[in-house]
């Protein structure tokens, strides 16, 4: 987990610095490796297994709409995802900003090994930024003639050193500075499974500290077709390359080694004391292998095109946050935000105070400086809390560990759990689960997707996941207190069923408030 996060933030570091040098050097927008490559499409869904005849029955039941189930605990996310590769009988599309070499990561390749030794086609895309080792394990995967991974808009090759990286920056920074954060995981074009979580132990609660609390939906019906579009649009992009282009073959031992290896593991990890308790936390199964209700409402796919990492001006064509703020703009009565990296800049700040003056009640929650993974964005975060709550808007921030102090760590991780959720309800009625973040990466930067639903049984049980995370024993209410001669910041919340008040940001040591009062001194926000 440190591993990963260190590298992450690396990765974050390496941004700033690309920016800097691009400043200094005046460097040049660059495109991909360019590579021959054969052009797939989905296949189309056919039902010839009972799963399959059983989604085909609950969709024919509601022409045109789409059913969902909201993934709120971690071990449903994870069994939910390998009960559908077990379960897959002609394809596996993939798309993930993060796909990890450790345990989860490792389970999920041997589903999807085992799949493909079954004659499931496997397509996985995974961006090329912070994996790091996994790049090994996706090339060794690779070798199977019934898997296919491309990386999106790569470095020039697979596992470059840190000096590469930091040369490749520096010639190629605003290419680089690019990257697809979008997460989909489709099964024989039946069933698809889109949020907010990445593959890795962090996002399935099996790292030893520094957890994400997260959410995806299970979805069934006339927006899988949609989620099969949009990642062939991204599998069928320039920037998408295929590894094996990235990176010299392995051998047939090692390639024979490394499939041993994850078989070895993954039974190691179906005797873990983790694994016993994913059972023991879904006596009924995984969402994905339940034949129970499902939640039914019209809802439409919203995706970055791909072409947004290749432009070098903001083109709204191309993003889905124009799509968004036109569910925002309709609202009459409340909307709830979940952002894990919240920085809304000037304009943002102001949409939102402007929804609250027009009647609506905008309540948002983010990390705090406590929980959160990334220290910098909470600096361009802090920026805005005080117009934010002047104007109106009710702020509420995670509390990693409820009533301890949480120590800033080795890898820039809190030490308990970190909000990761990217998600909205409005008016009790439209639902937005994705990959977005309320941020100017998110906007401008990084490719994004997510799903948009209106059905207010979705949205009462959303609504339910956001009244949960913000009470007042796992969550901070942050408020704007008079002062004798200036208004100040205020954290609530509740310990043992006692309130508590506190009148500085909570948590963090004073090596973490060091560092954050050297990020504020950083021209960073629209890399944030």
């Amino acid at each position: 987990m440190t591993h990963r996060l260190t590298r992450k933030r690396l990765f974050r570091s390496l941004r700033h610095g690309a920016l800097l040098g691009a400043l200094l050097l005046a460097a040049c927008a660059t495109a991909p490796p360019r590579v021959p490559k054969t052009q797939t499409q989905a296949l189309a869904p056919v039902a010839d297994t009972a799963s399959a005849r059983y989604i085909q029955s609950q969709v024919t039941s509601h022409p045109g709409r789409s059913g969902f189930r909201l993934v709120t605990k971690s071990p449903d996310a994870l069994l939910s995802r390998v009960v559908l590769a077990d379960h897959a009988a002609h394809s596996l599309d993939l798309q993930y900003y993060i796909f990890a070499n450790d345990a989860t990561g490792r389970l999920l390749a041997q589903r999807l090994l085992a799949a493909a030794d079954r004659g499931v086609r496997v397509r996985l895309l995974v961006d090329d930024a912070v994996n790091g080792d996994a790049n090994d394990l996706l090339r060794d995967l690779a070798t199977h003639p019934k898997i296919e991974v491309r990386l999106f808009n790569p470095f020039r090759t697979l596992n470059p050193s840190l000096p590469s990286k930091i040369a490749q920056f520096a010639l190629e920074g605003r290419r680089l500075n690019r990257r697809m954060h979008n997460k989909s995981f489709i099964a024989d074009g039946w069933v698809a499974v889109i949020g907010g979580r990445n593959i890795g132990d962090p996002y399935f609660d099996a790292a030893e500290q520094g957890n994400f609390r997260d959410l995806d939906v299970l979805a069934i019906g006339p927006v899988v077709h949609e989620a099969q579009n949009t990642f062939d649009a991204y599998w069928n992009s320039d920037a998408a390359v295929p590894v094996h282009a990235l990176a010299q073959q392995p051998s047939t031992a090692e390639v024979a080694v490394a499939r041993s290896k994850l078989l070895q593991d993954a039974r190691a990890f179906a005797q873990s004391d983790y694994a016993q308790a994913l059972l023991d936390n879904l006596p009924e199964g995984p969402s994905a292998d339940r034949r129970d209700r499902w939640l039914w409402g019209d809802a439409q796919l919203v995706a970055d095109s791909p072409q947004k990492v290749e432009v070098q001006h903001d083109d709204p064509a191309l993003r889905i946050g124009p799509r968004l703020r036109n569910v925002f703009d309709a609202a009459a009565h409340e909307v709830d935000v979940i952002t894990p990296y919240f920085v809304p800049g000037k304009r943002g700040t102001q949409y939102f105070v402007d929804l609250t003056q027009r009647g609506v009640s905008v309540n948002i929650l983010t990390n705090s400086l406590a929980s959160t993974d990334e220290p910098a964005v909470h600096v361009g975060y802090s920026r805005y809390r005080e117009p934010l709550l002047a104007g109106g808007v009710h702020l509420f921030e995670l509390r990693p560990q409820p009533g301890e102090p949480q120590p800033a760590t080795a890898g820039g991780t809190s030490a308990g759990d970190s909000l990761h959720a990217k998600a909205a309800v409005v008016d009790d009625r439209y639902v937005f689960v994705g990959s977005m973040n309320m941020d100017q990466r998110s906007k401008l930067l990084n490719t994004e997707m997510g799903v948009i639903i209106d059905c207010p049984e979705l949205a009462r049980d959303a609504h339910a996941y956001f009244t949960a995370a913000t009470a007042p024993g796992v969550s901070f209410s942050v408020s704007l207190e008079p002062g004798a001669m200036h208004s100040h910041l205020v954290w609530r919340a509740r310990d043992q069923g006692e309130p508590v008040t506190l009148e500085h940001e909570p948590g963090p040591t004073a090596k973490r408030r060091i560092e954050v009062a050297l990020i504020k001194l950083l021209p960073i926000e629209g890399l944030l």
